[in-house]
């Protein structure tokens, strides 16, 4: 099969809490079946409640049947996932209101209301709360996890005093709950900071439960940490002086410029920015400062330094037994805890760990600006329903906020510069401007030219969910899906599998297709992207025609496009055959190549096709052109048999493919000269003066 890459790249008020005291809050206890009701509930001789009295399960004969059903089907496109409209100041309420009426325990779990009601089947999610314990950490995240998962919050009281190994029974009570109740579902635990201790350390003690652990700048490196030297001097401040270590740990904790930018909208005028910015530090964020001594008292700090000692002693003394899915994310500006060497650290040790950095946060991490938790789950391919993942059933649409932070933060510049034009072919031949050839009802087989470096996955993905409300989704290498890298960022590898991009195989296609969907290939894949010079719009494809058998078999629409472009804004000066006649850049691409040749794609093809070097070209940049895109007139597969078995017949319709996207092409090429607007400076002079689209040649 062929390779190619898909485009691109939250609260509490009220909450339904589970404790023997009476607060604002609503304590929910879920009963399945068709009396659901919310009532109170009194915690159980550990201070936990049943998690799973709020998950819906279809058991037969004490197994639990799984639906399968997609995801897709309850959650559009384009969601509101309320990432943004939470922040720090309802944090800093939230804890509050929650420690209005403080006791000595015991610890316990809550939901908040805000979650709402998640998908089918979805599983549950743990979370384990950081120094405060409050077990609000994940306030600006609640809606969003809420749609993909059941989740709970543990909750410390301020005056509880539960030692390490206590905590850890509280969270295995409910863990046990969930396996009896669940046994084919797994469990995610989501630990900030000591909470990560606390979740490697659950790991460790219960390996044969199906675990996934997102582990937060985790504080199992706390022997290592900058406070080490502070911390004597903290335990001989007097009660009366303790007002001051809150603003001291604030400026340690986090970055108060990221916590203040959460929720500021990135379209937003630069001066309107940095206004609301201003205001958000100086009326917002310095006041709630001296909220913390309240959130964590003196002698609940001193409790929860020892606590983190002991929790961490006790995580590494066990680490070599976690057999759990890992995922570490580290804050390049932790100034608490050494987290981007803990991270390179864990990754060396446990065995299926993965990595993703981010460089402009602190410490605490899921509070700040840019970190949506759901996002990295989904970009990570973390997300999953039951012991593997379904990239079909699976499948979380992105969200209206991540559509809009790829579009204006990782393809903003590409998208702005090239100023794509689309045009598609009527069923009566005719081409009109805009997608309306294009067939809405899968399933549909996208088929065309895999321009360089694949730059028109962006704007084409736009286009397609902004005209026709469609997310189609594309096969990348799979090396994007390799986690070797314990410095890896959160970058456009990971936003293109939020975006849809899944692995290429034969099986993902089939499962695709069979699932009524938009699918985007590219023949020629990776060779094609990574053309030599003198290549450029040449279709590189194999002598194999599988794809119009497969597509055959669902009796799927074949729509074949060309697009042109790639030579309006860079010039490939370097391509592989230069760059191995050079001998310290021909040791780069070898090394950096060599990762690759574990992926076995394409063992049976001949010719160039079959050679996929992932590399870097030499480019140099032009002042850029514009990006046309033509798709062709639907070829139908249904009612015809034929080419399932027919290798002739099917051979006959690839031809046909071939030839319409080499004709789009051509076409394309000829008549951009007529554009007036092709040139990134005339489309700037005319939106200066013009609030409409900027036109282009007439088809």
């Amino acid at each position: 099969m062929a390779t190619c890459s898909s485009s691109l790249l939250v609260l509490p008020t009220n909450l339904r809490w589970n404790c023997n005291k009476r607060t604002n809050f609503k304590v929910r206890a879920q009963i399945s079946g068709e009396h659901k009701k919310t009532t109170s509930a009194e915690p159980v001789s550990n201070g936990s409640v049943s998690v799973s009295s709020t998950v819906q399960n279809h058991e037969v004969n004490g197994k639990v049947k799984s639906q399968n059903k997609l995801v897709s089907d309850e959650i559009e496109l384009l969601w509101d996932d309320g990432y943004g409209s939470k922040s720090v100041k309802d944090y800093f309420a939230a804890a509050q209101e929650i420690l209005k009426k403080p006791d000595g325990g015991p610890p316990r779990w809550f939901s908040p209301v805000e979650c709402g009601r998640p998908v089918e089947d979805a599983p549950t999610l743990l979370f384990l709360p950081g120094l405060d314990g409050t077990g609000m950490g994940l306030v600006p995240h609640h809606k969003a996890l809420g749609k993909a998962f059941h989740v709970w919050c543990l909750h410390i009281p301020v005056l509880d005093r539960t030692p390490f190994e206590g905590l850890l029974k509280v969270v295995e009570d409910v863990l046990r709950q969930e396996q009896a109740r669940r046994p084919n579902k797994p469990i995610y635990l989501v630990g900030d900071s000591f909470g990560g201790c606390l979740a490697l350390a659950v790991a460790a003690r219960n390996r044969s439960l199906d675990l996934v652990l997102i582990l937060v700048n985790p504080a199992t490196s706390f022997d290592r940490s900058p406070l080490q030297p502070l911390l004597p001097i903290l335990e001989m401040v007097p009660e009366e002086l303790h007002f001051t270590v809150p603003y001291a740990l604030s400026f340690i904790m986090g970055d108060p410029i990221k916590m203040a930018t959460l929720g500021i909208a990135n379209q937003l005028p630069t001066g309107v920015k940095m206004e609301k910015l201003r205001q958000r530090l100086t009326k917002t964020m310095l006041p709630l400062l001296s909220d913390l001594g309240e959130i964590i008292p003196r002698e609940t700090l001193l409790w929860k330094l020892k606590l983190l000692r002991s929790g961490s002693a006790y995580a590494n003394s066990r680490i070599h037994a976690v057999e759990a899915e890992v995922l570490v994310l580290a804050s390049g500006k932790d100034m608490m805890l050494p987290s981007q060497e803990e991270a390179k650290r864990l990754h060396r040790v446990l065995k299926n760990c993965a990595v993703r950095c981010f460089k402009e946060n602190g410490h605490t991490l899921l509070l700040e600006d840019n970190v949506s938790l759901l996002t990295v789950i989904k970009g990570t391919g973390k997300y999953r329903r039951s012991w593997r993942y379904d990239l079909v059933s699976d499948f979380v649409p992105p969200s209206k906020g991540e559509l809009d932070y790829a579009l204006d933060e990782v393809l903003g510049f590409l998208r702005n510069a090239v100023g794509s034009v689309f045009f598609s072919t009527m069923e009566d031949g005719r081409v009109v401007k805009g997608l309306a050839g294009v067939p809405g009802e899968g399933p549909v087989l996208l088929v065309g030219y895999h321009m360089l470096m694949g730059l028109e996955l962006g704007p084409m993905s736009e286009a397609f969910i902004k005209e026709k409300n469609i997310l189609f989704r594309g096969m990348a290498h799979p090396i994007l899906y390799s986690d070797n890298n314990p410095t890896k960022e959160f970058d456009y590898s990971d936003w293109i599998k939020v975006f849809g991009a899944y692995p290429v195989t034969a099986t993902n296609l089939f499962k695709l297709l069979s699932s009524k969907s938009h699918v985007l290939l590219f023949p020629g894949g990776a060779r094609e992207a990574l053309h030599n010079r003198g290549e450029e719009y040449k279709l590189i494809w194999p002598e194999q025609q599988e794809f119009v058998r497969m597509a055959a078999r669902f009796g799927a629409t074949i729509v074949p496009f060309g697009t042109v472009g790639e030579d309006d804004i860079a010039e490939l000066v370097l391509d592989y055959n230069d760059l191995m006649k050079i001998p310290i850049l021909s040791d780069y691409v070898k090394e950096v190549t060599s990762d690759t040749k574990r992926f076995k794609l394409r063992e049976e093809s001949d010719g160039d096709v079959a050679n996929q070097p992932l590399y870097l070209p030499g480019l140099v940049p032009k002042i850029p052109g514009r990006f046309y895109y033509l798709f062709g007139k639907p070829i139908e597969t249904k009612g015809r048999p034929e080419l399932v078995k027919d290798k002739e017949a099917a051979n006959q319709v690839y031809l046909e493919v071939k030839g319409e996207v080499e004709n789009s092409i051509a076409y394309l090429l000829k008549k951009r000269e007529e554009d007036p607007y092709r040139s990134v400076i005339d489309r700037l002079s005319y939106s200066l003066t013009h609030t409409t689209h900027v036109p282009t040649f007439e088809p």
